[in-house]
């Protein structure tokens, strides 16, 4: 059918991902460029009434394999169902959150079917690609974005030979939107019994433990973050007392968390998550293309740096000139004086 495909996954408490209803989002655009069709792929156990959380984000056929060994998650049963799914419906692109369970997921079915997949893709375009001395031209590829070398050159990855075109997304990087609905969407129960064996259920989980997340970064919208700029993990109190201040979160870039500063559950960027608040203040982070990778989609940013050259700068929709140390102390108290 040549359609795109998104792997949607499931969480503890049942639902979609929001990572999963991103790249919905972004394959719709794509279907759209592509005057082809979306389709998902849910996978688990007690999934009665999932497409009502997928439809909405441009979706025209969900497909639904429901089974009480499904979940908890396990890659043998899943990349049986997707590998044979694919195989059946042939999709022109097939997208993947870059989450614990995608990682695992997507190489495997990227390597049963022999086509290429592109990794933590930061952006999914749709365009052409000439190869010079061939002289041939491919139309309608998916150009997979993402930083390479480092962070230190920005790549675009094509996939002209083989199919499905595959990529895996981090969470925050698409935009979530709702689309009309499909006019006619279908519903595809898929039999279990005729995409997987007992082989396939060979491992089996016994026991989990299970921690609730403490930070949520992510969903935050202001964030506070420091860099290595920041000096040392007693400075970093600074940005939390502004946090307080402000209700924000706060956040670190990677030479922070790498300094010990504060712990790797708030670092940004390329390595950490990414995140779309309507205030960014970036505390002594110079702004590598690694970091702002991670948050160069927030509504406002600004910038704190002794560095008037500093990369963040470039970005930064207002620039303080300073000290760490002295500025944020100034902003709590301005704040505090002009705020009710």
């Amino acid at each position: 059918m040549n359609n795109v495909f998104v792997y949607c996954e499931i969480t503890e408490e049942g639902h979609v991902a929001e990572v999963s209803q991103e790249l919905l989002s972004k394959g719709r655009k794509l279907a759209n460029d592509l005057g082809i069709g979306l389709e998902a792929v849910a996978i688990g156990t007690k999934l009665d009434g999932i497409e009502k959380e997928i439809l909405p984000y441009g979706a025209n056929v969900v497909h639904v394999a429901d089974d009480k060994r499904l979940f908890p998650f396990t890659t043998l049963p899943h990349a049986a169902i997707l590998v044979k799914l694919f195989e059946e419906q042939k999709p022109e692109i097939a997208l993947f959150g870059a989450t614990s369970i995608g990682r695992d997921l997507a190489p495997r079915v990227a390597s049963a079917l022999r086509c290429g997949l592109t990794a933590d893709c930061t952006s999914l375009e749709i365009g052409d690609h000439t190869e010079a001395k061939a002289g041939k031209t491919y139309k309608n590829l998916l150009y997979q974005i993402r930083p390479a070398f480092g962070g230190n050159i920005i790549a675009t990855i094509i996939n002209p030979d083989t199919r499905p075109q595959m990529a895996t997304v981090r969470e925050g990087v698409m935009k979530k939107e709702l689309w009309p609905a499909a006019s006619n969407p279908v519903v595809n129960k898929i039999d279990v019994a005729n995409y997987v064996s007992d082989e396939h259920f060979v491992v089996k989980i016994i026991e989990r433990h299970i921690e609730a997340q403490k930070i949520n970064i992510k969903n935050a919208q202001v964030i506070v973050a420091g860099g290595y700029g920041v000096g040392s993990k007693e400075n970093f109190n600074l940005l939390y007392d502004l946090a307080d201040v402000l209700g924000a979160q706060v956040g670190a870039s990677r030479a922070a968390v790498d300094a010990g500063y504060v712990e790797h559950e708030r670092q940004i960027g390329q390595t950490g998550i990414t995140v779309r608040p309507k205030l960014y203040i970036a505390c002594g982070i110079s702004g590598a293309v690694q970091h702002r990778a991670g948050m160069d989609q927030a509504s406002m940013i600004i910038s704190i740096n002794t560095d008037p050259q500093a990369p963040i700068n470039q970005i930064a929709d207002y620039t303080i000139i300073g000290q760490v140390h002295e500025v944020i102390p100034r902003m709590i108290k301005y704040y505090r004086q002009n705020s009710k």
